[in-house]
C-alpha cells in the first residue's frame, strides 16, 4: 500500500459497525489520527500504528482544523501511510470533503473510507426506519452547528415532507424548536433524541415538538446525540433481536 491519506469512518460507536475495508486500512496504517467520538476499541485493528488524538467537539477546547491538515500533510510527506480515523461517516459532518479536497491540492493521494453515520444507526437501535411507505418519502440530515452561526432555513425543513435528523442540536434545542414551529410544523410532530448511538448506554426519550426541550431537560439528555423529527418516530417499531438472541 502506497503512503497516502485514509479518511476513515468509524462508525456511530459500537466498533462491530466498522466495515471489513475500514479495518484493513487500519492494519496497514503506520500513523492513525483518532477523534474524540470514536470508540477506542477500533484501536485494536492497528497494534503497529502510531495514535494521535485529534478530537475535535462542540462546546469543548478542540485541536484546530488548520492543525491537522499540516499534520497529516507533514506525515504523508514523510511517506507514511496516514488514517484519519473519524467518527460516523467521513464525509456526513465530518469534514471529509474539506480534508481529502486540501490534501489534494497539496499533491497527497486521498482514500475515503465511508462509515455508518449515527443518525441512521441510532434510529434503527431504537426501532425507527428513517423512510416508510406511506409515511416518510426521504431523509434530510442536518446539523444544528453551523461555522458561522446561521441558522437553517427552518421553514423548507418544516415543510419538506422528509424526516429530519439533526445533529449536534442538544446545546440548540430552543432554536430548533422555535424555527421548526415559525417555519410550520405540527407541534404534535413526533420526536426521538437519541444519546449515545449504537453504544451500550443508548438512551432515548420520545417527546413532540411541542414539548422537546422540556421532555429533554427531564432526561437530563447530553452530547454526543442525535434527534429524529417526524411520523416515522410514531409508526409501528421494528423489533431487532441480537445475533446470540436470533442464534
Amino acid at each position: 500500500m502506497n503512503a497516502k491519506v485514509w479518511l476513515v469512518g468509524a462508525g456511530p460507536g459500537d466498533p462491530e459497525l466498522l466495515t471489513l475495508k475500514a479495518v484493513r486500512a487500519l492494519q496497514h496504517a503506520q500513523v492513525v489520527m483518532i477523534d474524540d467520538l470514536v470508540n477506542p476499541a477500533v484501536l485494536e485493528h492497528c497494534p503497529q500504528a502510531q495514535v494521535i488524538a485529534v478530537g475535535k467537539r462542540g462546546g469543548c477546547r478542540s485541536t484546530p482544523q488548520a492543525f491537522i491538515q499540516r499534520l497529516m500533510l507533514r506525515h504523508a510527506r514523510q511517506g507514511r501511510c496516514v488514517v484519519r480515523l473519524k467518527g460516523g461517516d467521513p464525509c456526513i459532518f465530518g469534514r471529509g470533503g474539506e480534508e481529502a479536497t486540501w490534501l489534494q491540492g497539496h499533491g497527497i493521494e486521498v482514500e475515503v473510507v465511508n462509515g455508518i453515520t449515527a443518525g441512521l444507526a441510532g434510529a434503527t437501535q431504537c426501532g425507527i426506519s428513517l423512510t416508510s411507505r406511506g409515511v416518510s418519502r426521504g431523509v434530510t440530515l442536518v446539523t444544528a452547528h453551523t461555522q458561522d452561526d446561521s441558522e437553517l432555513n427552518w421553514a423548507a425543513l418544516a415543510q419538506g415532507g422528509t424526516t429530519l435528523v439533526v445533529y449536534m442540536g442538544v446545546a440548540r434545542l430552543a432554536q430548533i424548536r422555535q424555527g421548526l414551529l415559525e417555519g410550520g410544523m405540527a407541534p404534535t410532530t413526533p420526536v426521538a433524541m437519541i444519546e449515545n448511538a449504537s453504544l451500550p448506554g443508548q438512551r432515548e426519550c420520545r417527546s413532540d415538538v411541542r414539548t422537546m426541550l422540556e421532555d429533554a431537560r427531564s432526561f437530563a439528555l447530553r452530547s454526543p446525540a442525535i434527534l429524529v423529527i417526524g411520523e416515522v418516530v410514531a409508526g409501528e417499531r421494528m423489533v431487532l433481536e441480537g445475533m446470540a438472541a436470533a442464534g
